[in-house]
């Protein structure tokens, strides 16, 4: 209903006020700088003149000036066909797998999975006497100094919830 009302308001008179924009002087452009004018060089042949003048100090200065270039000897590559060994990182097998393709299969050294992370947390959160710092660090070859910053400033959520009688009370 709104849209109706508001295209009506949108339309009315749109001719008579497409015509009055229309009919407008247009605005003329602001007046340009002297010196950004071309055409008063056209007006001064002298001008002219001394731009395409050949002046022959200039050139004999310049046909004395050399300029040999020479590249720097190539050099050869000792053991072209060797390659240097790359630092190939060590990577352990993940510790779950419940996602089938999703889930990451290897996981470099030092490093944990959003679900293993999530996992030891969980585990930690419940059985604290058991899942020590030193064995998560041992289990997932963590430092121990990474384990004890991840188990004190990551807290999983904890899901409550309400019996019926307290929901009255609420």
């Amino acid at each position: 209903m709104g849209g109706r009302l508001t295209r009506v308001f949108r339309t009315f008179n749109l001719e008579s006020r497409a015509r009055r924009e229309i009919s407008k002087e247009k605005p003329t452009p602001a007046p340009r700088h002297p010196t950004s004018r071309l055409d008063e060089l056209a007006d001064h042949p002298e001008i002219q003149e001394e731009i395409y003048r050949k002046d022959d100090r200039l050139l004999t200065l310049l046909k004395d000036v050399y300029v040999e270039s020479r590249d720097p000897p190539a050099q050869v590559k000792v053991g072209g066909g060797e390659h240097l060994p790359c630092k190939q990182e060590e990577k352990r097998l993940t510790k779950l797998g419940n996602l089938g393709d999703l889930d990451v299969k290897k996981v470099p050294k030092g490093k944990i999975s959003i679900v293993e992370a999530l996992t030891l947390l969980n585990n930690h959160k419940l059985h604290p006497q058991i899942w020590t710092a030193e064995k998560i660090a041992v289990e997932y070859s963590l430092e121990l100094k990474e384990v004890n910053s991840l188990l004190e400033f990551f807290i999983p959520f904890a899901v409550q919830e309400f019996p019926k009688e307290t929901k009255k009370a609420i």
